[in-house]
């Protein structure tokens, strides 16, 4: 892939179009996958109430929308974890830690006042750069 290719990967949204935005955007090396809230398969929260599930949920939809653009986990080098409640980071944090203890990005914390749905506690951006 050259440095001027891009490849939008979409989730199926329908509020894609709306919007204007695509899960995921690889250009050349470099991946960023966009806020990623925790909906399952059936367009419901998963995990209501539960940081860690739904953290873990954020970052399979990161994982899927990365695989898709031809990265992986160990291409990762930033995450950005959005939560409604700063005080439940270490619930975060152990979700992130399962998957990222051996490959370490850079990641930052911070609290927002709310998301969409008021049912989201936790949503995370992940930014990649596939090869050396």
């Amino acid at each position: 892939m050259t440095t001027t290719t891009r490849q939008n990967i979409a989730s199926g949204s329908p509020l894609e179009p709306e919007i204007g935005f695509c899960r995921a955007v690889r250009k050349g090396a470099h991946v960023a996958v966009a806020g990623t809230a925790p909906i399952g398969p059936d367009g419901f929260t998963v995990g209501p109430g539960d940081v860690h599930a739904q953290t873990v949920r954020c970052l399979d939809i990161a994982e899927a929308a990365l695989k898709e653009a031809g990265a992986s986990l160990e291409d990762v080098v930033r995450t950005r974890i959005m939560l409604t409640d700063v005080t439940t980071w270490k619930e975060a944090a152990r979700a992130h830690g399962e998957r990222f203890a051996g490959i370490r990005p850079v990641t930052t914390f911070v609290e927002v006042s709310r998301f969409i749905d008021p049912l989201w506690l936790v949503e995370i951006e992940v930014d990649a750069i596939v090869g050396d």
